[in-house]
């Protein structure tokens, strides 16, 4: 099983790291099917992305429209190639994806690295940048991100009292 020392060594000097928004029932599925699908299946978030760059999920809700909140990050993964393909779903929804090798984690509440984060430190309507759906964080953010994902829970417990 990969851990946060293995991602570590897979970080490349181009390496470009993202978050996306996207509910826990549906990245669920991606992860069971290794595949991103990002701001309902368009293209444009997804060719941004290149072959070696790490996606973060951040889902609010656990389900897209009447879930309970949650405010977590539930999946961390590699983009695998630079292929975007079309996947019809429904014959009126066919919406783009692309590989993505994820890597086993925990999730792991906002709420426990506000504080941290460069996007989120000091910034009462932290939740804005989350609206587009997509978008890149420093490599520093990824790695506390990923740390607290892939660390083990002695880890997330101590983040979590830090921040209360």
């Amino acid at each position: 099983m990969m851990g946060y020392q293995d991602v570590v060594t897979r970080l490349g000097d181009r390496t470009r790291y993202w978050i996306g928004v996207v509910s826990e029932s549906h990245v669920k599925l991606g992860v069971e099917g290794g595949f991103a699908q990002l701001c309902h299946g368009k293209s444009a978030p997804l060719r941004r992305m290149r072959k070696g760059d790490w996606l973060i999920y951040y889902s609010p809700r656990t389900e897209m429209k009447s879930g309970e909140a949650l405010q977590a990050f539930t999946a961390v993964g590699q983009v695998v190639n630079d292929q975007v393909y079309e996947y019809p779903m429904t014959a009126s929804f066919v919406p783009c994806r692309r590989d993505i090798r994820y890597v086993p984690g925990q999730q792991v509440k906002i709420a426990c690295l506000l504080d941290q984060l460069s996007f989120t430190r000091g910034n009462r309507n932290w939740g804005y940048a989350f609206r587009y759906g997509h978008f890149e964080i420093k490599r520093e953010d990824f790695l506390m991100i990923a740390e607290a994902m892939l660390g083990g829970s002695d880890m997330i417990q101590k983040r979590a009292i830090k921040s209360l």
